[in-house]
């Protein structure tokens, strides 16, 4: 049986491993899945969710016309930032990840999306903490301009608005949070966040205070391992 570990490194955010394996379960299927410390972050064999949060967040952009500049919170294995560059309007993709690590490994195609991001021109892979960035009124997501805005904000990097990889992303889920992207977009912009959870009628509410349309959606998919299926929630708000 095929298992391999692709990648292992120490971080300021604990030890992060990228790994590929065939499950004999589901006839040998490879399935690519990323840990931090003991925790399972990512696995390919459930991207639906992350794939829609590019398609729901940037259908909702429809009225807005042509020249998009897309930023995605969390690069993970990549199925949200491959999504959206299906987007012909997209005219600028800002992949903002914290991990150098996970930007590495789409760099160097250890992933399976990682030549597509690669060769598109649209797609910038950025070092950075997407949380300081957007709380940082001095500072953009665009090296080129620090105030430009950006037309659509994508972000996967908890578990949930309430369920934090790190304890400091506590404070980004608050009306200063929200506040902040809202300042980030153009008018008519796009806020579109990924959650393993169902959706928390609090948050509905605090995104209701801040932008003018706020929705979510239940994605389903199947789920192999209990024969039933599975739910995320992609919340989609705009300014």
């Amino acid at each position: 049986m095929l298992f391999k570990e692709l990648d292992y490194q120490k971080t300021p955010f604990g030890e992060i491993s990228l790994r590929v394996r065939a499950e004999p379960r589901l006839d040998g299927k490879i399935i690519y899945e990323v840990k931090l410390g003991d925790e399972f972050l990512m696995s390919s064999l459930f991207p639906e969710a992350e794939i829609q949060l590019a398609h729901m967040g940037l259908d909702a952009l429809a009225e807005v016309g042509k020249g998009w500049d897309v930023v995605v919170g969390g690069l993970g294995l990549g199925y949200t930032a491959a999504a959206a560059l299906e987007h012909a309007n997209v005219r600028s993709l800002h992949v903002v990840d914290v991990m150098q690590p996970v930007i590495d490994w789409h760099r160097n195609e250890l992933v399976p999306v990682g030549a597509k991001l690669n060769a598109d021109q649209r797609c910038t892979l950025v070092h950075a903490d997407f949380f300081a960035l957007t709380m940082d009124a001095s500072r953009g997501y665009f090296n080129d301009d620090p105030l430009k805005l950006a037309h659509a904000l994508l972000l996967d990097i908890d578990h949930s608005p309430s369920h934090w990889l790190n304890p400091q992303n506590a404070g980004f889920y608050s009306q200063q949070g929200l506040n902040a992207v809202s300042a980030k977009l153009h008018e008519s912009g796009v806020f579109a966040l990924w959650s393993n959870d169902p959706p928390e009628p609090d948050f509905i509410t605090l995104l209701a205070s801040v932008f003018s349309e706020v929705e979510s959606h239940v994605v389903t998919f199947p789920n192999p391992y209990s024969g039933a299926t599975s739910t995320n929630t992609v919340y989609v708000a705009v300014k």
